[in-house]
């Protein structure tokens, strides 16, 4: 009632000085807790897996709106993150690689935390986020992530990269406790993980989400953005023993993949990766789901902090992970850097006030319309140049009709690839003019490449068309998203 009380009297007040001033304006902004975690796919628990547990990112979910069909821009770091925090698309920044940003295609590009800073907000980055990008983007409190205190690691801050192997005998020799290991992929890949005996609070995205909450705690009283980046599940894998407790290698089933696979996809689509026995991969693969399980509980830290402090009212939160990840699918893809569904697809969860909660949209939306979405949930204008649409539609209503596709690329070598994503298929083009075409009703594991099947030959023309008609064929009517681009 006494905020009530004191808008309408400013109203008044204006009024009769004749100044424009709207109730809008009067009120606070909302906060903003935007969390990015490195290399996470939708093999967790929220996304209906059955023994990966995320039990906070789920709790999270029920608080907003969960995407079902999200998908990155990219599926490299430096790449995707570009994407996320300018708003634009990778051949509008020109990053696709790990190499540092160059800025001079962004000239008069307001990263989200540069626009957010000029409407008086403030801002922090906590561990991964943009800091990979090599190129100072400008935040009240830059805090790289940390390497774990009892130095078994050599940690490159900002690098988005993590050096275990070289460190193995290492600690071997040095007598340590912790279980390590790894394995080469055949192309250059190496799988690593770290079992540790420490406790949570001595490794890296506990260290993180600690300092996240402290800012949390300091900062309630003023509108934020704080963004924290996890590293986990990034490699190498690293959890205290008791997360990988959780998921014995034994118990890790392997997909039967057909044995003809690679058979009908183009070899610019795959690296000559050899696959890793399947003994390794089990390990591998429990390694990942520790690591993941271990990055959720930091999740809810900040979550439980957002509830002692009561901020759920005036914080948006936003989750998502750069892109996804390959877990030895397609005759031994690891990592990233495809087109494929496992490295495309990303979680991502969005809880507003004053939005649906405990909901789930199945349409199709990318990681480069966060920026669109924050800005109009918390009332600023859109800047120009945005390259995404605005996902607030679907925070009131999850099922409306909206975009046709979502757009991914991917660069191997000289060969450039570009995919779009539609709600049945996945069609694929390269400069080498060689193509795929995957019906998900029928082959979600995109197993059987279906391009020079006759039987789909109009599907494949018109994705085609959808493809080269580029991002901006894809996107709702005005009237059906209301905020679409400007």
């Amino acid at each position: 009632m006494r905020k009530g009380l004191a808008v309408s009297l400013l109203l008044l007040i204006a009024g009769l000085s004749g100044i424009s001033i709207t109730a809008q304006q009067t009120a606070r902004k909302p906060n903003v807790l935007f969390i990015i975690v490195d290399d996470l796919n939708t093999s967790i628990g929220t996304y209906g897996h059955p023994t990966v547990k995320s039990p906070n990112i789920e709790r999270l979910a029920k608080r907003g709106v969960k995407f079902n069909s999200a998908y990155c821009q990219y599926a490299l770091c430096n790449p995707s993150r570009a994407s996320i925090f300018s708003g634009r698309r990778p051949d509008t920044t020109k990053l696709y690689t790990n190499r540092a940003l160059n800025r001079d295609n962004l000239k008069d590009v307001d990263f989200l935390s540069e626009y957010y800073q000029k409407n008086g907000y403030f801002t922090a980055v906590i561990g991964k986020v943009t800091n990979t990008l090599g190129t100072p983007v400008k935040w009240d409190v830059l805090d790289p992530r940390k390497p774990n205190p009892n130095g078994t690691l050599t940690v490159r801050a900002g690098a988005g990269e993590r050096n275990l192997i070289s460190n193995l005998e290492e600690s071997k020799q040095a007598g340590s406790k912790k279980r390590v290991g790894g394995a080469k992929t055949g192309c250059g890949q190496e799988i690593e993980w770290l079992e540790t005996d420490d406790q949570d609070a001595d490794e890296t995205d506990s260290i993180n989400a600690t300092k996240a909450i402290e800012l949390i705690e300091k900062h309630k009283s003023r509108p934020f953005l704080i963004t924290v980046g996890f590293t986990n599940p990034h490699l190498p894998y690293i959890a205290p023993k008791k997360y990988f407790d959780l998921y014995p290698p034994t118990a890790v089933n392997l997909p039967e993949e057909p044995l003809d696979d690679r058979g009908d996809i183009p070899k610019v689509a795959l690296p000559g990766c050899q696959p890793l026995t399947d003994e390794t991969r089990r390990q591998a693969i429990a390694a990942y789901y520790a690591a993941t399980t271990f990055m959720d509980t930091q999740v809810g830290r900040l979550l439980d902090t957002l509830d002692r402090l009561k901020l759920w009212d005036n914080t948006i939160v936003i989750f998502i992970s750069d892109h996804g990840y390959h877990l030895g699918e397609h005759g031994g893809l690891w990592l990233k850097n495809t087109v494929f569904e496992e490295a495309a697809r990303v979680p991502l969860i969005v809880a507003a006030p004053g939005r649906k909660s405990n909901a789930l949209s199945k349409r199709l939306v990318e990681s480069v319309d966060l920026y669109p979405t924050l800005t109009e949930l918390c009332g600023l204008p859109n800047p120009s140049g945005l390259e995404g649409t605005s996902l607030v539609p679907l925070l009131n209503d999850p099922n409306k009709e909206w975009k046709k596709a979502a757009y991914t690329q991917a660069l191997h070598g000289q060969v450039m690839g570009r995919s779009v994503r539609t709600e049945r298929y996945r069609y694929t083009e390269w400069d080498t003019k060689e193509a795929e075409l995957y019906d998900h009703k029928n082959d979600p594991k995109e197993y059987h490449n279906l391009i020079n099947d006759p039987k789909h030959a109009r599907a494949s023309a018109e994705l085609k068309s959808l493809l080269h008609g580029g991002w901006r064929s894809a996107l709702p009517s005005s009237e059906v998203s209301g905020a679409a681009l400007r």
